[in-house]
């Protein structure tokens, strides 16, 4: 991880908005971006004028960064993230983690698409993350130790916020969602998961399976910060829905539940104010 980047990101950002004191950050997944419609915005950054950010490699990602206001919360909205598969290293994806925590933040909320495994989950279903697995084969914190991570060896017991997942829960009533928990598998991609794989996942507990989020949330609690995530279900799982998987069927799934997702966004910020 190159720290002299990450620092002169944090200088950049704090330059262009000397005025930004956020509490909270909106990490946002494949199709999400539009999200940020429902804050009132003060300013948007291009993620190729942030040092070590670049451009987004996958379609979904508007690849900007907004600096908006919901609920009397003052947020930076992250529309887009960068991966693990593209090949970067872990500076790009641990950037925005890195950066809200040195602009203030508090609270991370982190969203991504995935694919259902348990049964009664379907494509179009969002479901509050209560943990994860890390399938990825690596780890953000391996190398130096530096102590804006905390400890050398975090605790892995409590990432996901156990009061945040209960507004999630009770905003998604609210908006008439009815939310249920469960747990993330993140796997390295860029290939989606043989059918085999996924019976294997579903075996161990997962519900559902995706290829990001998981070190930004290793990332976020080790530094201290509140960790929220939300995933919508876009696709079944390979071997479940009984066709080939695509990212058309991704952008296609979020962009039609889209008014669920923002509302339920709305909600659980009017609940963080």
């Amino acid at each position: 991880m190159n720290y002299a980047l990450l620092d002169q990101a944090v200088r950049f950002i704090q330059q262009t908005w000397p005025e930004a004191h956020p509490s909270t950050a909106l990490i946002c997944g494949s199709g999400w971006s539009s999200v940020v419609e429902a804050f009132d915005l003060h300013g948007s950054l291009s993620y190729e004028d942030i040092p070590g950010l670049g451009k987004p490699g996958v379609a979904g990602h508007a690849g900007e960064l907004s600096w908006g206001t919901l609920h009397g919360v003052e947020t930076f909205i992250f529309q887009g993230r960068r991966h693990y598969y593209e090949g970067v290293g872990w500076t790009p994806i641990a950037l925005p983690v890195y950066a809200a925590k040195k602009c203030g933040v508090q609270t991370v909320v982190l969203t991504n698409s995935a694919g259902c495994i348990r049964e009664d989950l379907s494509p179009g279903d969002l479901l509050v993350v209560r943990d994860h697995f890390n399938f990825m084969g690596a780890n953000p914190l391996i190398g130096d130790h530096k102590p804006c991570w905390g400890p050398r060896f975090p605790d892995q017991t409590y990432v996901y916020t156990e009061t945040l997942r209960e507004k999630l829960v009770a905003a998604g009533k609210d908006t008439g969602i009815d939310l249920s928990q469960g747990a993330y598998l993140a796997a390295a991609g860029p290939s989606y998961e043989s059918p085999f794989e996924i019976q294997a996942f579903k075996k161990w507990g997962a519900d559902a399976v995706g290829m990001s989020t998981v070190p930004e949330a290793i990332l976020a609690s080790a530094a201290g910060m509140n960790v929220a995530c939300v995933s919508c279900m876009t696709n079944y799982a390979a071997g479940i829905g009984g066709q080939a998987l695509s990212h058309e069927e991704v952008t296609h799934t979020t962009q039609a539940t889209m008014p669920r997702m923002k509302g339920l966004l709305e909600n659980f910020w009017k609940r963080l104010g």
